[in-house]
C-alpha cells in the first residue's frame, strides 16, 4: 500500500530524525504523564521467541518480553487488517458499527470519537506511521501526524507523546514475494496439521518467519531510537502484531490462529504505579486481552477515565478494570466474498458459530489466491490427494464448532458433540448470544441494508432503535436459519412471510442452506420471493432456486440476479451478493456468460477501497464460465 513504511523509507526518515534530534529535549524528568509508544506489525501471530517458539529468530522483541510482560491469551477480535485497526481505533466492536466487513466505510455517532483525540485534548502529541485502513469515516483532527515521516521528535519540548510506528515487513505479501533468498530451513518448519504438508507450504512457513526476523531488526531500531533521545525511562512500550499469520486459515479465519496475537507491554521503573497486579508475575499474564481493549487501556495509561461507550476493558493504567472471562472475534465479508462468523473463547476452549455454513471456509478470494500454499493446497483437494484435516477447509462448515487449544492448538478437532463438553460449550455458546445482544449486532443484516437502514443516523444508534433494527426477531431467524436442523425448515418458511426484509433474508437463507430437500419444500415460496421488494431476499431467493430448484425456476433465478448484478445500476453491495450468486450457481449461469461478460467493472459511487473487488468477482466468473 502506497501509505505504508519500506524498509529503506524506514532507515532514510530515521536517519533524518536522529540528525535533527537536537532540535528536541528530552521529556522532563518531572513529567507526570508518561510517553506512550506503540510498535506493530502486520500479519503475524506470536511465532516469536519470547513466546516459546524456537524456530522463531527475534532478539529484540524478545528484549522488551524480559523487561515488561507478554500477555498469552490476546485476541485481534478480528482476523484481518481493517476490521482489526478499526476495532482498535474506535473503542466498539465492529459488528455494532456496520464496520466489520472488509474495507467497508461507515460512520460513528456524533458522541463517539477516535480515541486519539481524547489524548490530544489531554496534551499529547499523537503520531501515527502510517496504516490507518479504517472502516470508519474519520472526522475532525485524530492525528497530529500520520504519514511516512511521522515521528515522535516533532514535538514541542517536553510534550507527551503518543506515537504508533507499524511495520508491513510481515504483511502477507512479503511472505510470498519472490525472489527471495530464504534464512530459516524449510525442512525444519512446523507444519500445521490443517495445512497439506509440501515444499510450497514449507517455503511460505519459512518465509513467514525470515520476514519475522527483518520485522524485528526494525524494531531494534526504533528502540535504539527511543534511547538515543533519553525518552527509555518515560516511554511506556507496547508491541503487538494485527492479527495472525498471513496464511490462508489463520489470516482471516477466527480460528485461535487467525486471531491470537503476541502484545508486550513494557513499563519504565518511574511508572511501575500504572501496571495491573499482573504485570511483574513472571513477566507473563494469561488474562484474557483484545483489541477491544487497547483504547481503553491507552487512556487510562494516559489518566484518562475512558468514555462509558467504549466496550473494551483497560487492563493498565489509572482505571484498570477487573479481567473478563471471554473474548470475542468476528469474521464478516472477506474482500468481495461474504460471510458471518462469531466466536468467543475462555483461556483454554474457543467456540465457533458459523452463521453461514453452506460457505466453505476456503471461499476464492482473489488476494488470497495468490499465495503458493493456497494454490497449491486447492490443487491437491480437487485431485482428491487430500484426507482429513487437511480436507476440511475447501468443505463446507458445520454450524458450530468447538475446541480444546490445550490438547489441540491446530483447532482441527471438532467436539461440539462431546458429551463431556457439554456444560462449557453452553456457557460459550450463551456467551456469544449475550454479546451479539449486548453490543446490538447489526451483522445479521445483508450490508446493503445495514447502509439503507441508517440513513439519516449511523449504523450504531439504528442498531439501537428496536424500530428499526428489531434484533430479537432478525436473530431468532438467523439462528434457526443457520443451525441446519431438519424442524427448522418450518421457521424458515414462516420467516419468507414476515414484515422484516432482515427475518425474510434469513428465512430464504435457511431454506438455501438446506439445499434441494428444503427448496423442494419452498418452491412456491421462493417463486414469490423472487419479486421481494428487498432486494437481499430477491437475491437468496434466486440462488436458492438457480441451484436447487427445475431448470426452468434456475432461468427465472438467473433473470433476477442479472437484473441486480450491474455495479453502475445497483451499488458495490447488491452488485457483489448478486455475482456470489451467480458464481454459485456454476455452469447454470453458463446461458449469460455474454451477458456477464460485458457487465461494467467499476461505478463513480464505489469507494476506492472496494473498487476491486467486483471485477475480481467477474474475472472468475467469466473464467468459470467459458
Amino acid at each position: 500500500m502506497n501509505n505504508q513504511l519500506t524498509r529503506r523509507n524506514f532507515l532514510a526518515t530515521t536517519s533524518a530524525a536522529s540528525a535533527s534530534a537536537l532540535l528536541y529535549q528530552p521529556a522532563s524528568a518531572a513529567q507526570n504523564r508518561p510517553n506512550i509508544l506503540w510498535i506493530t506489525s502486520e500479519d503475524n501471530g506470536p511465532e516469536l521467541g519470547c513466546y516459546g517458539d524456537s524456530y522463531a529468530d527475534t532478539p529484540n522483541i524478545d528484549k522488551i518480553a524480559a523487561q515488561g510482560v507478554r500477555y498469552t491469551n490476546a485476541w485481534s477480535t478480528a482476523p484481518v487488517c481493517a476490521p482489526a485497526r478499526t476495532t482498535i481505533i474506535s473503542g466498539v466492536y465492529p459488528p455494532c458499527t456496520g464496520s466489520e466487513h472488509m474495507r467497508s466505510l461507515t460512520e460513528l455517532p456524533a458522541n463517539m470519537k477516535m480515541f486519539p483525540v481524547y489524548l490530544r485534548q489531554a496534551g499529547y502529541y499523537c503520531t501515527n506511521r502510517s496504516k490507518e485502513d479504517y472502516n470508519i469515516k474519520k472526522t475532525g483532527k485524530v492525528w497530529d501526524d500520520s504519514s511516512k515521516t511521522a515521528h515522535w521528535r516533532n514535538r514541542k519540548p517536553n510534550q507527551p507523546f503518543f506515537s504508533v510506528i507499524n511495520f508491513v515487513t510481515s504483511h502477507e505479501s512479503q511472505v510470498r514475494k519472490r525472489p527471495h533468498t530464504p534464512i530459516h530451513d524449510a525442512s525444519k518448519v512446523r507444519v500445521p496439521a490443517y495445512h497439506p504438508d509440501t515444499p510450497e507450504t514449507r517455503r511460505d512457513w519459512a518465509q513467514y518467519y525470515d520476514k519475522i526476523t527483518e520485522m524485528d531488526a526494525q524494531v531494534g531500531q526504533v528502540m535504539q531510537q527511543l534511547e538515543e533521545d533519553g525518552l527509555t525511562e518515560n516511554t511506556i512500550v507496547f508491541y503487538y502484531g494485527d492479527h495472525g499469520a498471513g496464511m490462508p486459515r489463520s489470516k482471516r479465519w477466527p480460528y485461535n490462529s487467525g486471531l491470537h496475537v503476541p502484545i508486550i507491554v513494557s513499563i519504565p521503573e518511574k511508572f511501575k504505579n500504572f501496571a495491573s497486579p499482573d504485570y511483574a508475575k513472571a513477566g507473563q499474564s494469561d488474562r484474557i486481552i483484545g483489541f477491544i481493549d487497547l483504547a481503553p487501556t491507552v487512556l487510562s495509561i494516559a489518566g484518562i477515565k475512558p468514555p462509558a461507550y467504549m466496550q473494551g476493558n483497560a487492563f493498565q493504567g489509572e482505571f484498570c478494570d477487573a479481567a473478563q472471562p471471554f473474548g470475542y472475534g468476528f469474521r464478516g465479508r472477506m474482500d468481495e466474498r461474504y460471510d458471518m462468523v462469531r466466536t468467543v473463547r475462555d483461556k483454554r476452549y474457543i467456540y465457533i458459530r458459523n452463521y453461514m455454513p453452506h460457505k466453505i471456509y476456503g471461499q476464492y478470494i482473489a488476494y488470497m489466491f495468490k499465495t503458493p500454499t493456497t494454490t497449491k493446497w486447492k490443487e491437491l483437494y480437487d485431485k482428491g490427494e487430500l484426507k482429513p484435516p487437511q480436507t476440511y477447509f475447501w468443505e463446507t462448515k458445520p454450524s458450530e464448532e468447538f475446541y480444546d487449544l490445550e490438547k489441540d492448538p491446530d483447532e482441527v478437532n471438532n467436539l461440539i458433540d462431546s458429551p463431556d463438553h457439554q456444560d462449557i460449550i453452553k456457557q460459550l455458546r450463551a456467551a456469544q448470544q449475550k454479546k451479539a445482544f449486548d453490543i446490538r449486532d447489526v451483522g445479521f443484516l445483508p450490508e446493503d441494508e445495514v447502509h439503507s437502514r441508517s440513513q439519516g443516523s449511523t449504523p450504531y444508534e439504528m442498531g439501537h432503535d428496536p424500530s428499526k433494527y428489531p434484533m430479537d426477531n432478525i436473530f431468532a431467524m438467523a439462528d434457526a436459519a443457520s443451525n441446519l436442523k431438519e424442524q427448522d425448515i418450518a421457521k424458515c418458511l414462516a420467516g419468507l412471510a414476515n414484515g422484516d426484509s432482515a427475518v425474510r433474508y434469513w428465512g430464504a437463507l435457511g431454506i438455501l442452506m438446506r439445499e434441494a430437500p428444503a427448496v423442494k419444500k419452498a418452491v412456491k415460496v421462493l417463486r414469490k420471493s423472487l419479486s421481494d421488494e428487498a432486494p437481499s431476499v430477491r437475491i437468496i431467493a434466486a440462488q436458492a432456486l438457480g441451484q436447487y430448484g427445475s431448470d426452468k425456476d434456475a432461468e427465472k433465478a438467473l433473470k433476477v440476479l442479472l437484473e441486480l448484478a450491474p455495479i453502475d445500476k445497483n451499488g458495490v453491495y447488491l452488485s457483489m451478493m448478486s455475482l456470489n450468486a451467480i458464481d454459485a450457481m456454476g455452469d447454470r449461469a453458463k446461458s449469460a456468460k455474454d451477458i456477464i461478460a460485458a457487465f461494467p467493472k467499476q461505478s463513480p459511487s464505489t469507494a476506492g477501497r472496494m473498487k476491486g473487488y467486483v471485477p475480481s468477482l467477474l474475472k472468475k466468473i467469466n473464467a468459470d464460465l467459458q
